[in-house]
Protein backbone atom coordinates (compact mmCIF):
# COMPACT_ATOMS: atom_id res chain seq x y z
CA UNK A 1 0.00 0.00 0.00
CA UNK A 2 3.22 2.56 0.79
CA UNK A 3 4.52 2.34 -2.78
CA UNK A 4 0.42 2.75 -4.32
CA UNK A 5 0.16 5.89 -2.23
CA UNK A 6 3.68 6.93 -3.19
CA UNK A 7 2.44 6.65 -6.79
CA UNK A 8 -0.96 8.49 -5.74
CA UNK A 9 1.61 11.82 -4.37
CA UNK A 10 3.89 11.64 -7.35
CA UNK A 11 1.26 11.90 -9.79
CA UNK A 12 -0.66 14.48 -7.67
CA UNK A 13 2.12 16.98 -7.20
CA UNK A 14 4.85 16.18 -10.61
CA UNK A 15 5.22 19.11 -12.38
CA UNK A 16 3.31 21.25 -10.02
CA UNK A 17 6.32 21.62 -7.31
CA UNK A 18 10.06 20.86 -6.78
CA UNK A 19 10.42 16.71 -6.06
CA UNK A 20 12.47 17.21 -2.53
CA UNK A 21 9.41 18.89 -1.63
CA UNK A 22 6.92 16.21 -2.86
CA UNK A 23 9.44 13.95 -1.48
CA UNK A 24 9.34 15.36 1.93
CA UNK A 25 5.49 15.43 2.18
CA UNK A 26 5.13 12.21 1.16
CA UNK A 27 7.53 11.28 3.98
CA UNK A 28 5.40 13.57 6.28
CA UNK A 29 2.05 12.04 5.42
CA UNK A 30 3.43 8.33 5.92
CA UNK A 31 4.34 8.87 9.75
CA UNK A 32 1.19 11.39 9.88
CA UNK A 33 3.47 13.81 11.41
CA UNK A 34 6.38 14.28 13.81
CA UNK A 35 7.37 17.02 16.93
CA UNK A 36 7.77 20.54 15.20
CA UNK A 37 11.07 20.60 16.65
CA UNK A 38 12.24 17.65 15.31
CA UNK A 39 10.64 18.27 11.43
CA UNK A 40 13.51 19.64 9.93
CA UNK A 41 15.86 16.96 11.26
CA UNK A 42 13.07 14.35 10.27
CA UNK A 43 12.63 15.68 6.38
CA UNK A 44 15.89 16.33 5.62
CA UNK A 45 16.97 18.86 4.49
CA UNK A 46 17.02 22.87 6.10
CA UNK A 47 13.89 25.58 4.77
CA UNK A 48 11.89 22.30 3.80
CA UNK A 49 9.55 22.75 7.04
CA UNK A 50 9.06 26.51 5.45
CA UNK A 51 8.73 25.68 1.99
CA UNK A 52 5.63 23.13 3.05
CA UNK A 53 3.93 25.72 5.05
CA UNK A 54 4.51 28.27 2.62
CA UNK A 55 2.51 25.86 0.03
CA UNK A 56 0.00 24.79 2.29
CA UNK A 57 1.02 21.03 2.15
CA UNK A 58 1.92 20.81 6.03
CA UNK A 59 0.91 23.03 8.76
CA UNK A 60 2.01 23.58 12.48
CA UNK A 61 0.14 22.73 15.19
CA UNK A 62 0.72 24.59 18.86
CA UNK A 63 1.08 21.98 22.31
CA UNK A 64 -1.81 20.12 23.79
CA UNK A 65 -1.59 19.75 27.67
CA UNK A 66 -0.67 15.98 26.75
CA UNK A 67 1.56 16.51 23.65
CA UNK A 68 4.14 18.79 22.37
CA UNK A 69 4.01 20.56 19.38
CA UNK A 70 3.73 19.12 16.16
CA UNK A 71 4.45 19.61 12.34
CA UNK A 72 1.73 17.70 10.13
CA UNK A 73 0.66 17.25 6.60
CA UNK A 74 -2.51 18.26 5.29
CA UNK A 75 -4.29 15.73 3.17
CA UNK A 76 -3.41 15.46 -0.56
CA UNK A 77 -6.52 17.05 -1.44
CA UNK A 78 -5.73 19.97 0.64
CA UNK A 79 -2.40 20.02 -0.02
CA UNK A 80 -2.68 20.03 -3.92
CA UNK A 81 -5.07 23.17 -3.33
CA UNK A 82 -2.64 24.77 -1.32
CA UNK A 83 0.15 24.03 -4.09
CA UNK A 84 -1.58 25.24 -6.52
CA UNK A 85 -2.36 28.63 -4.73
CA UNK A 86 1.01 29.04 -4.32
CA UNK A 87 1.60 28.37 -7.96
CA UNK A 88 -0.77 30.60 -8.94
CA UNK A 89 0.29 33.41 -7.01
CA UNK A 90 3.49 32.77 -8.63
CA UNK A 91 2.24 33.13 -11.88
CA UNK A 92 0.45 36.37 -11.20
CA UNK A 93 3.33 37.55 -9.91
CA UNK A 94 5.68 36.86 -12.96
CA UNK A 95 2.51 38.47 -15.31
CA UNK A 96 2.41 41.50 -13.00
CA UNK A 97 6.08 42.39 -13.70
CA UNK A 98 5.57 41.09 -17.88
CA UNK A 99 3.03 43.93 -18.06
CA UNK A 100 4.88 46.58 -15.83
CA UNK A 101 8.02 45.92 -18.46
CA UNK A 102 5.52 46.22 -21.26
CA UNK A 103 4.68 49.36 -19.36
CA UNK A 104 7.88 51.05 -18.89
CA UNK A 105 8.61 49.69 -22.40
CA UNK A 106 5.70 52.58 -23.82
CA UNK A 107 6.82 55.03 -21.88
CA UNK A 108 10.40 54.63 -22.91
CA UNK A 109 9.04 55.70 -26.44
CA UNK A 110 8.53 59.24 -25.31
CA UNK A 111 11.88 59.07 -23.75
CA UNK A 112 14.99 59.89 -26.44
CA UNK A 113 17.44 59.73 -24.14
CA UNK A 114 16.31 56.16 -22.98
CA UNK A 115 18.58 52.96 -24.14
CA UNK A 116 16.08 52.00 -26.73
CA UNK A 117 16.31 55.02 -28.13
CA UNK A 118 12.96 55.68 -28.32
CA UNK A 119 10.14 53.50 -29.49
CA UNK A 120 7.49 54.61 -32.03
CA UNK A 121 3.98 55.20 -30.60
CA UNK A 122 2.76 52.89 -33.29
CA UNK A 123 4.72 50.05 -32.13
CA UNK A 124 3.18 50.09 -28.47
CA UNK A 125 -0.30 51.07 -27.94
CA UNK A 126 -1.99 50.55 -24.57
CA UNK A 127 -5.63 49.77 -25.10
CA UNK A 128 -8.50 50.41 -22.33
CA UNK A 129 -11.92 50.54 -23.87
CA UNK A 130 -13.50 46.82 -24.07
CA UNK A 131 -14.77 47.13 -27.82
CA UNK A 132 -11.49 48.31 -29.41
CA UNK A 133 -9.98 45.56 -27.40
CA UNK A 134 -12.49 43.44 -29.51
CA UNK A 135 -12.02 45.40 -32.53
CA UNK A 136 -7.90 45.02 -32.46
CA UNK A 137 -8.60 41.19 -31.63
CA UNK A 138 -10.63 40.84 -34.57
CA UNK A 139 -7.92 43.17 -36.55
CA UNK A 140 -5.48 41.01 -35.72
CA UNK A 141 -7.13 37.41 -36.49
CA UNK A 142 -8.45 38.32 -40.14
CA UNK A 143 -4.55 40.20 -40.44
CA UNK A 144 -2.91 36.82 -39.84
CA UNK A 145 -0.82 35.06 -42.89
CA UNK A 146 0.22 31.88 -41.58
CA UNK A 147 0.26 31.71 -37.88
CA UNK A 148 -2.50 32.52 -34.81
CA UNK A 149 -1.08 31.83 -31.74
CA UNK A 150 -3.02 32.23 -28.12
CA UNK A 151 -2.57 31.05 -24.95
CA UNK A 152 -5.40 30.57 -23.11
CA UNK A 153 -5.54 30.46 -18.88
CA UNK A 154 -8.79 29.30 -16.86
CA UNK A 155 -9.89 32.46 -15.93
CA UNK A 156 -12.64 33.79 -17.88
CA UNK A 157 -14.03 37.35 -18.14
CA UNK A 158 -17.77 35.75 -18.31
CA UNK A 159 -19.27 32.79 -16.13
CA UNK A 160 -19.13 29.59 -18.23
CA UNK A 161 -22.68 28.80 -18.14
CA UNK A 162 -24.35 26.25 -20.32
CA UNK A 163 -25.22 29.34 -22.97
CA UNK A 164 -21.67 30.60 -23.36
CA UNK A 165 -20.63 30.53 -27.18
CA UNK A 166 -17.42 31.65 -28.11
CA UNK A 167 -18.05 32.37 -31.94
CA UNK A 168 -15.24 30.42 -34.38
CA UNK A 169 -11.94 32.52 -35.27
CA UNK A 170 -12.54 33.82 -38.62
CA UNK A 171 -8.76 32.94 -39.33
CA UNK A 172 -10.17 29.38 -39.29
CA UNK A 173 -11.61 29.90 -42.60
CA UNK A 174 -8.22 31.04 -44.29
CA UNK A 175 -5.06 29.48 -45.13
CA UNK A 176 -3.73 30.02 -41.46
CA UNK A 177 -2.26 27.69 -38.58
CA UNK A 178 -4.26 28.20 -35.82
CA UNK A 179 -2.61 26.98 -32.23
CA UNK A 180 -3.89 27.43 -29.04
CA UNK A 181 -2.59 26.63 -25.34
CA UNK A 182 -5.45 25.87 -22.72
CA UNK A 183 -4.83 25.50 -19.18
CA UNK A 184 -5.47 21.98 -18.02
CA UNK A 185 -8.53 23.84 -15.57
CA UNK A 186 -10.01 25.34 -18.27
CA UNK A 187 -10.61 22.22 -20.44
CA UNK A 188 -12.21 20.13 -17.51
CA UNK A 189 -15.18 22.65 -17.73
CA UNK A 190 -17.77 21.02 -19.95
CA UNK A 191 -18.83 23.90 -21.06
CA UNK A 192 -15.39 25.21 -22.25
CA UNK A 193 -13.78 21.63 -23.28
CA UNK A 194 -17.06 22.32 -25.85
CA UNK A 195 -16.16 25.00 -27.13
CA UNK A 196 -12.35 23.93 -27.56
CA UNK A 197 -13.78 20.54 -29.36
CA UNK A 198 -15.47 22.64 -31.73
CA UNK A 199 -12.46 24.77 -32.32
CA UNK A 200 -10.34 21.61 -33.06
CA UNK A 201 -13.31 19.73 -35.46
CA UNK A 202 -12.76 23.35 -37.50
CA UNK A 203 -9.10 23.01 -37.47
CA UNK A 204 -7.57 24.35 -34.38
CA UNK A 205 -4.34 22.39 -33.16
CA UNK A 206 -4.86 22.71 -29.27
CA UNK A 207 -2.57 21.69 -26.54
CA UNK A 208 -3.06 21.41 -22.81
CA UNK A 209 -0.54 23.05 -19.97
CA UNK A 210 -1.05 21.87 -15.59
CA UNK A 211 -0.87 26.29 -15.89
CA UNK A 212 -1.03 28.58 -18.76
CA UNK A 213 1.20 31.65 -17.05
CA UNK A 214 -0.91 34.14 -19.37
CA UNK A 215 -3.95 35.39 -21.27
CA UNK A 216 -1.78 35.99 -25.27
CA UNK A 217 -2.86 36.49 -28.86
CA UNK A 218 0.05 36.31 -31.64
CA UNK A 219 -0.42 36.92 -35.32
CA UNK A 220 2.81 35.59 -37.31
CA UNK A 221 5.57 37.10 -36.14
CA UNK A 222 3.89 41.13 -36.65
CA UNK A 223 1.86 41.74 -33.31
CA UNK A 224 1.09 40.79 -29.97
CA UNK A 225 -2.10 41.43 -27.93
CA UNK A 226 -0.89 41.20 -23.94
CA UNK A 227 -3.49 41.76 -21.48
CA UNK A 228 -3.75 44.17 -18.48
CA UNK A 229 -5.73 41.77 -16.04
CA UNK A 230 -5.87 38.68 -15.28
CA UNK A 231 -9.36 38.53 -17.84
CA UNK A 232 -8.40 41.13 -20.30
CA UNK A 233 -11.41 42.74 -18.83
CA UNK A 234 -9.67 45.96 -18.15
CA UNK A 235 -7.75 46.68 -21.28
CA UNK A 236 -4.93 45.36 -23.33
CA UNK A 237 -1.36 46.38 -24.74
CA UNK A 238 -1.06 46.08 -28.44
CA UNK A 239 2.86 45.54 -29.09
CA UNK A 240 4.66 45.52 -32.63
CA UNK A 241 7.97 46.08 -31.68
CA UNK A 242 9.69 43.30 -33.84
CA UNK A 243 12.45 42.44 -30.89
CA UNK A 244 9.05 41.76 -28.09
CA UNK A 245 7.12 39.78 -30.79
CA UNK A 246 10.11 37.43 -32.05
CA UNK A 247 10.66 36.84 -27.87
CA UNK A 248 6.76 36.04 -27.45
CA UNK A 249 6.71 34.04 -30.30
CA UNK A 250 9.86 32.36 -28.71
CA UNK A 251 7.55 31.64 -25.26
CA UNK A 252 4.63 30.10 -27.10
CA UNK A 253 7.04 27.68 -29.13
CA UNK A 254 8.75 26.76 -26.05
CA UNK A 255 5.15 26.28 -24.10
CA UNK A 256 3.95 24.35 -27.15
CA UNK A 257 6.93 21.51 -27.03
CA UNK A 258 6.00 20.89 -23.37
CA UNK A 259 2.09 21.08 -23.52
CA UNK A 260 0.50 18.08 -24.82
CA UNK A 261 -2.14 17.39 -27.56
CA UNK A 262 -5.76 17.79 -26.79
CA UNK A 263 -8.05 15.25 -27.40
CA UNK A 264 -7.10 13.81 -30.84
CA UNK A 265 -9.07 11.95 -33.10
CA UNK A 266 -10.73 8.48 -32.53
CA UNK A 267 -8.35 5.49 -32.89
CA UNK A 268 -5.66 8.06 -33.92
CA UNK A 269 -4.42 8.51 -37.60
CA UNK A 270 -6.93 6.68 -39.98
CA UNK A 271 -4.57 6.09 -42.71
CA UNK A 272 -2.46 2.82 -43.63
CA UNK A 273 1.26 2.45 -44.11
CA UNK A 274 0.79 2.88 -47.58
CA UNK A 275 -1.00 6.25 -47.56
CA UNK A 276 1.01 7.32 -45.18
CA UNK A 277 3.85 6.51 -47.19
CA UNK A 278 1.87 8.41 -50.18
CA UNK A 279 1.07 11.52 -47.91
CA UNK A 280 4.76 11.71 -46.77
CA UNK A 281 5.88 12.06 -50.83
CA UNK A 282 3.59 14.04 -51.49
CA UNK A 283 4.75 16.26 -49.13
CA UNK A 284 8.47 16.42 -50.50
CA UNK A 285 6.53 17.57 -53.54
CA UNK A 286 6.83 14.44 -55.65
CA UNK A 287 4.09 14.01 -58.63
CA UNK A 288 2.14 10.92 -59.09
CA UNK A 289 4.41 9.28 -61.47
CA UNK A 290 6.85 9.88 -59.09
CA UNK A 291 5.29 8.51 -56.03
CA UNK A 292 4.38 5.47 -58.16
CA UNK A 293 7.56 4.31 -59.10
CA UNK A 294 8.85 5.17 -55.97
CA UNK A 295 6.27 2.37 -54.05
CA UNK A 296 5.81 -0.38 -57.12
CA UNK A 297 2.67 0.44 -57.46
CA UNK A 298 0.42 2.30 -60.92
CA UNK A 299 -0.32 5.88 -61.28
CA UNK A 300 -4.05 4.98 -61.34
CA UNK A 301 -3.70 2.82 -57.76
CA UNK A 302 -1.68 5.84 -56.47
CA UNK A 303 -4.95 8.41 -57.17
CA UNK A 304 -7.33 5.98 -55.84
CA UNK A 305 -5.20 5.91 -52.49
CA UNK A 306 -5.31 9.62 -52.62
CA UNK A 307 -9.10 9.72 -53.84
CA UNK A 308 -9.43 7.70 -50.51
CA UNK A 309 -7.34 9.69 -47.91
CA UNK A 310 -9.31 12.69 -49.34
CA UNK A 311 -12.81 11.20 -48.55
CA UNK A 312 -11.62 10.54 -45.16
CA UNK A 313 -10.46 14.34 -44.53
CA UNK A 314 -14.47 15.23 -46.32
CA UNK A 315 -12.73 17.25 -48.90
CA UNK A 316 -14.39 17.27 -52.38
CA UNK A 317 -11.60 18.66 -55.12
CA UNK A 318 -8.44 19.69 -52.60
CA UNK A 319 -5.60 20.81 -54.41
CA UNK A 320 -2.67 18.94 -53.26
CA UNK A 321 -2.15 22.13 -50.45
CA UNK A 322 -5.28 21.94 -49.21
CA UNK A 323 -4.86 18.13 -48.83
CA UNK A 324 -1.56 18.89 -47.10
CA UNK A 325 -3.05 21.20 -45.02
CA UNK A 326 -6.01 19.57 -43.49
CA UNK A 327 -3.74 16.26 -43.11
CA UNK A 328 -1.18 18.27 -41.06
CA UNK A 329 -3.70 19.95 -38.95
CA UNK A 330 -5.08 16.63 -38.19
CA UNK A 331 -1.34 15.08 -37.02
CA UNK A 332 -1.66 12.40 -39.66
CA UNK A 333 1.77 13.20 -41.12
CA UNK A 334 5.10 12.24 -40.04
CA UNK A 335 7.60 14.21 -42.75
CA UNK A 336 10.96 11.87 -43.85
CA UNK A 337 13.90 13.18 -45.50
CA UNK A 338 14.89 12.86 -49.16
CA UNK A 339 17.03 10.56 -48.58
CA UNK A 340 14.56 8.00 -46.89
CA UNK A 341 12.47 8.42 -49.88
CA UNK A 342 13.48 5.35 -52.02
CA UNK A 343 14.01 3.33 -49.26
Amino acid sequence: MAGQESGYIARLFTGLVPDDVIAGYAKLLAVGGVAKEDAEQFLGRAGLVDELSAKGMAHAFPPTPSSPATFQPASPELALLGALADLQAMVSRQQRALLDGHRRLADARSQPDAVLGGIPEHLVKVITDRDEVMRVTMHLINSAHRDWMTLETHETEMPLTDDYSVDDPLALNQQVRIRSIYDSALTEHPVASRCIERFVAAGEEARILPVVPMKMQLADKAAVLLPLTSTGASGAILIRAAPITRAMREFFEMLWARATPFGGSPGGSPLTPTERRILQLMAMGKQDSAIAASLDMSESTVRRHIRVITGQLGLKTPSRFALGLAVGRRGWLTPIRENQADK
